[in-house]
């Protein structure tokens, strides 16, 4: 398989191979390279839904929240 560096730098991930890896238009995409090969591996995030339960039940009041450091 190749693909070819386009305008601007641009490549092409074939369609079988977003497919297969579950790449979707938007994704984020760390890029790097090692010896002499170019490494993409998607970028990591959280979501809420990611880690919600994952620390216990907190109730916690507005004011404790107004009162946060670093709120400003």
């Amino acid at each position: 398989m190749e693909a070819e560096v386009e305008d601007r730098g641009r490549v092409t991930i074939p369609a079988h191979l977003r497919r297969n890896l579950g790449i979707t238009k938007g994704e984020k995409l760390e890029i790097s390279s090692k010896d002499g090969a170019i490494i993409l591996k998607r970028k990591k995030t959280v979501s809420v839904s990611d880690i919600h339960g994952s620390i216990g039940h907190f109730a916690v009041s507005i004011e404790e929240i107004e009162e946060a450091p670093g709120k400003d």
